[in-house]
């Protein structure tokens, strides 16, 4: 290749240069090492009709010939600036190099259309926190994300390191995600797993749905108690597809207890559910320290709210402890 690299995804920046006679590599590679990004990014703009060899467009494993002239054109920045609101949040761990949230039901993660203010990253600019820009756009510092109507940890990277240490032991099933969920109806065993693609759903692009096209998808159940109308369950994600816990749950016909989207919202006035609240809550999170190493350990007590929920499911026999997932051996894993 001619000339010196420029590196970044620069907005509205333009890139040319003549593919050599040692270039036998794939276009989003060539991309990719030009460019100073990662191969996902370079093959983002192959895909989008950024990137252009002799003139015409080539998929992300065509292989430059010598003397093809390869141009990248990033397009101009869409981005938002995102405010900083004064919004009440709960930090549960923070250094200078990561933190984590414990997040209320009710919060939108990043802002979208629909949803610009009010979100978590307004509130933790709102904090005065240094957020990774390497996530990108709106979603500045985010490492995972819970729906809006799911409480619980979230890891946030407060620097770009931090970002791609954790982004690579997302990638590499190195951080551990345990919900708690309560599913309407029972289970036929005490430990089931849902191994099935998770994607858009045809009918209604807005929601998810199990598609052969989707992408891999896994969640491990485990019964921690069984009661009348419903089953007290963890759930351990070995992917993080949107919609995960509770498209499984409910693809096996037992969706999660107020889920109005999935099936679920008939249960709400039973297990004294508030409106627009489904049980869902991310209450263990366990991730190796992105400059340290050190596995941080971090546990979620449930909320007032679905205490009340799980109290309802119990019944009157079954007096909560103040730990009411201790109580049922959600941190029991011999379970």
């Amino acid at each position: 290749m001619t000339g010196s690299p420029a590196p970044g995804l620069v907005p509205g920046r333009r890139e040319q240069w003549t593919a050599e006679a040692d270039s036998d590599v794939r276009l989003d590679l060539l991309v990719a090492r030009r460019l100073d990004l990662s191969r996902t990014q370079a093959a983002t703009l192959i895909a989008t009709g950024c990137v252009t060899v002799a003139g015409k467009r080539e998929k992300a494993s065509y292989k430059a010939e010598p003397g093809d002239a390869i141009v990248v054109e990033i397009p101009p920045s869409t981005r938002r600036d995102v405010g900083a609101e004064k919004l009440p949040i709960t930090v549960v761990f923070e250094d200078d190099e990561v933190l984590v949230v414990d997040k209320a039901a009710g919060m939108v993660v990043h802002p979208a259309p629909g949803n610009w203010t009010g979100t978590l990253v307004n509130a933790l600019k709102g904090r005065g926190s240094a957020l990774a820009a390497a996530a990108g756009g709106e979603r500045e510092g985010i490492v995972h994300r819970l729906d809006k109507d799911t409480s619980g940890l979230l890891l946030v990277a407060k620097t770009d390191r931090a970002h791609k240490a954790l982004a690579g032991a997302m990638a590499q099933r190195k951080i551990v995600r345990r919900y708690a969920a309560l599913a309407w109806g029972h289970l036929e065993t005490d430990r089931i797993t849902v191994d099935r693609p998770v994607g858009r759903s045809p009918r209604d692009r807005r929601l998810m749905a199990i598609v052969s096209t989707g992408r891999a998808a896994r969640t491990d159940f485990v019964r921690l108690a069984r009661f009348d109308a419903a089953d007290l369950l963890r759930a351990h994600l070995h992917t993080g597809r949107t919609h995960q816990i509770r498209v499984h749950l409910a693809s096996i016909g037992h969706p999660v207890a107020g889920d109005d989207v999935y099936g679920g919202g008939a249960a709400r006035r039973l297990l004294a559910l508030p409106p627009k609240r489904h049980f869902l809550h991310a209450a263990w999170l366990i991730f190796p320290h992105p400059v340290t190493g050190e596995s941080i350990d971090l546990r979620a007590p449930l909320p007032e709210d679905l205490v009340r929920s799980l109290a309802a499911a119990a019944g009157t026999d079954t007096p909560l402890d103040p730990d009411p997932l201790a109580q049922f051996g959600f941190y029991r894993l011999s379970d």
